[in-house]
């Protein structure tokens, strides 16, 4: 059976990156608390993050809370929330950075990770400076500015030029199933910047309950797919 995810042309042509989009797995039950459900899809997320060449990295992910903060892997082994101070920084012996939205980072061999079921995961890749980052970015997040405040920091932190940046939007929930195209605003946000290079999905997840998790869909009871981004 093939393995259930997706890829992304505009990502996949960008020779220092390598991501993947993990969509629902089938035969596993979810109908449980977030912390069992994401348990009960760690092996098959493990297989395809191996499948598509992360099973080497070390995997960092955020506790997501629809806000707007970022975490920043900017030496190996160190990281702070982007709204804080280099004495900020505290040592990487988790692997999930609490009360944040997004990673940004400018390391090689990083696999970063958000878990989305009908909010966005937008990527970014800087091929130039080069520099990356990856976000949980709904209604709330969205409204917050989570994917202005992630470019913004990453101009700051790295220097990144926005007209160099690939941005790509993965499969969300979109309007008639919710009444806010927060997917059209995160594309506004990005042009406010100056970033030219943007992409759409243009998927809806609770349009394919087979493909996609959707907590709206699903009134809470399901599962999380899994966004994953790093640079060779």
């Amino acid at each position: 059976m093939d393995l259930p995810f997706e890829q992304f042309p505009a990502l996949s042509a960008i020779k220092i990156c390598r991501h993947v989009f993990v969509q629902r797995v089938p035969g596993v039950d979810v109908s449980h608390d977030k912390a069992e459900m994401l348990e009960r899809l760690d092996a098959a997320h493990r297989e395809i993050r191996n499948a598509t060449g992360f099973g080497a990295w070390p995997l960092f992910t955020v506790k997501q809370v629809h806000g707007n903060k970022i975490a920043v892997i900017d030496e190996v082994g160190l990281a702070l929330p982007a709204d804080r101070g280099r004495s900020g920084a505290a040592s990487l012996a988790g692997r999930e950075f609490p009360a944040c939205d997004g990673i940004i980072t400018n390391q090689r061999g990083v696999a970063l990770g958000i878990y989305v079921a009908d909010c966005c995961g937008v990527y970014i890749v800087d091929p130039t400076t080069p520099a990356i980052g990856l976000l949980h970015s709904g209604r709330k997040g969205t409204e917050l500015g989570v994917v202005t405040n992630a470019i913004r920091q990453m101009i700051e932190r790295f220097g990144s030029d926005p007209a160099s940046m690939i941005v790509q939007l993965s499969p969300c929930i979109r309007p008639p199933h919710y009444g806010v195209d927060f997917a059209a605003e995160i594309i506004r946000q990005c042009r406010a910047l100056d970033v030219q290079h943007i992409h759409d999905s243009g998927t809806c997840t609770a349009c394919d309950l087979g493909r996609y998790y959707s907590y709206r869909a699903e009134k809470g009871k399901t599962g999380r797919m899994l966004a994953v981004l790093g640079m060779t």
